[in-house]
């Protein structure tokens, strides 16, 4: 098997697995397979109590970075320029791996308009559906309507909404 020593990163070689145990004691630590499958398997020196925790920490970075949920909230009469930078912060949103939910907010006499506020989330459904699967249908509750989107696997989403580009163009300054 193939020895790493933890501490150095420093390749001790291909050795026995006598002489690993034996090199591990004698350092005063423990030897971990870390690759079983490799040819030859790959161990590692090192002390496994703060091996465990190491693996722990990044179980919990795993698990913390899959969880939030984002709010994005529209109205029933919005701009056109301002629903395009919506959907581009929603898709920003979806890369980055969060939940989305989607809010559109009537007012007033807008309430009896509940057929334009369906279309806008249809709208936002359609025009989001190589970023993310939808979880739960647009639902009117009280004066809005709410969508949760959860975003597609990584190798399957597509933007379609770029935000913009900073390029700035500079002419030379012809001299005459």
């Amino acid at each position: 098997m193939r020895v790493i020593l933890a501490a150095t990163n420093e390749q001790l070689g291909v050795m026995k697995l006598q002489d690993a145990l034996r090199k591990a004691q004698s350092v005063g630590l423990d030897l971990v397979e870390i690759a079983p499958n490799a040819n030859p398997p790959v161990c590692r020196i090192v002390d496994f109590g703060k091996f465990r925790y190491a693996l722990a920490k990044q179980d919990k970075e795993k698990k913390q970075n899959s969880s939030k949920l984002k709010e994005i909230k529209f109205r029933v009469n919005i701009d056109e320029h301002d629903y395009m930078t919506k959907l581009r912060h929603a898709e920003e949103f979806l890369d980055k791996g969060n939940k989305l939910k989607v809010q559109l907010q009537f007012r007033g006499r807008e309430m009896a308009h509940q057929d334009l506020g369906m279309g806008v989330m249809k709208r936002v459904k359609e025009d989001l559906v190589t970023m993310a699967n939808v979880e739960m249908e647009p639902k009117l509750m009280g004066k809005s309507i709410s969508m949760t989107l959860s975003p597609l696997p990584t190798n399957k989403r597509k933007r379609k909404f770029e935000p913009p580009t900073d390029e700035f163009v500079e002419e030379d300054d012809a001299e005459d």
